[in-house]
């Protein structure tokens, strides 16, 4: 079975968890972490690759954190792939498996190219809406309610 590579899962996992628990205020990576169980280590350099791509926004200051930069609608989990490129897998060589030989070059790597295009198809056609539905849906807690402030 193949599976995603860690780095996407964590930025999959990050913008979910952004989008899931935000409200008024930005989400510190610190609490992704917690929630999510990323180390920070490898948090960090997703979160802004993500922003640099604006897919999120970053706030700065005391009580800076991350929020989506346009609407969850708007967003796709093939969008968060191509951020973190671990799906477009670099050059030729590296992204088309099956060296230089005749089958490597017409069977292989065209299906690997196959491969990939049908894969971002249905990437792109998740939003992240679609996973906050899911996340509310399975009754993945959200921190969003206990934030919300109800006096006058």
């Amino acid at each position: 079975m193949l599976g995603f590579p860690r780095k996407l899962v964590y930025a999959i996992e990050a913008v979910v968890d952004i989008a899931y628990n935000a409200v008024d205020e930005p989400v510190q990576s610190g609490e992704v972490t917690r929630r999510q169980g990323i180390p920070r280590r490898h948090l960090e350099p997703v979160l802004q690759q993500l922003v640099r791509a604006g897919v999120l926004a970053g706030v700065r200051g005391p009580r800076g954190g991350y929020r989506l930069a346009k609407e969850r609608k708007l967003i796709t989990v093939g969008d968060i792939a191509r951020v973190v490129g671990m799906l477009d897998g670099g050059d030729d060589k590296e992204a088309s498996p099956g060296g230089e030989s005749e089958i490597g070059l017409k069977v292989v790597q065209p299906l690997c190219r196959e491969l990939r295009a049908e894969t971002f198809e249905r990437l792109d056609a998740i939003t992240v809406e679609a996973l906050c539905r899911r996340a509310r849906g399975e009754g993945v807690p959200s921190e969003a309610a206990r934030r919300l402030d109800y006096s006058i």
